[in-house]
């Protein structure tokens, strides 16, 4: 196997933490998103699609979305579960990953994206060149604010989003809020039960 990936970037630092949680390691070749690498030849010719990270297996297939990289991983190195232990487990992590992945992050990404200059013809990830919309970066900002809410809720009186141990739902919650400072945003003060998650969840990836 080989991995291309771009750790400091939101999407493949999902794919480090669990990676790094559950003991793996596969040859990786980082391609700079800071310039442009994704566009070369040379790497359009492993993923035509231009974005990271992207698995590939020794049967030459590919895997190029962090959810479907961490399921096979988890698969093959079912020591240290973080895609849960049950069915129901199974299903409240995709679940919740789901919702982190299209309400909080999508809404991020359309700020980053319709706001920031250096994203000009290209506000969405891939080979397809498409114009910013700056009246997103205001709906993504009121849609932050909204999943805050939301997920402040979800975790009071819990350490973690499902069951007692952390799992990848936590870990894409956790690089969500951290993806946030991206576009000069945080965790409001009042949201305590995720400003504490926060706390805990960076001892726990970075330690």
């Amino acid at each position: 196997m080989h991995l291309y990936n771009y750790d400091p970037a939101p999407n493949p630092q999902r794919l480090v933490h669990f990676m790094r949680l559950k003991g793996i390691e596969i040859p990786t070749t980082q391609i700079d998103l800071g310039t442009l690498e994704q566009h070369k030849p040379e790497f359009q010719a492993i993923n035509p699609a231009g974005t990271v990270p992207c698995l590939v297996l020794d049967s030459g297939e590919q895997l190029t979305e962090v959810i479907a990289i961490c399921q096979y991983l988890e698969l093959e190195h079912p020591e240290t579960p973080l895609m849960g232990s049950t069915a129901l487990e199974k299903a409240l992590i995709l679940e919740w990953d789901h919702k982190i992945f299209t309400n909080l992050l999508s809404a991020i990404a359309d700020m980053l994206r319709n706001g920031n200059p250096n994203f000009a013809g290209r506000a969405l990830p891939g080979p397809i060149k498409l114009d910013q919309i700056p009246e997103l970066v205001e709906r993504g900002r009121v849609r932050l604010q909204h999943c805050w809410d939301v997920f402040d809720r979800a975790l009071e009186g819990r350490d973690y989003l499902v069951g007692d141990q952390l799992t990848f739902a936590d870990i894409d919650l956790y690089v969500a809020m951290s993806f946030a400072g991206w576009v000069r945003e945080k965790v409001p003060a009042s949201a305590t039960n995720l400003v504490n998650f926060q706390s805990r969840m960076k001892d726990l990836l970075t330690t």
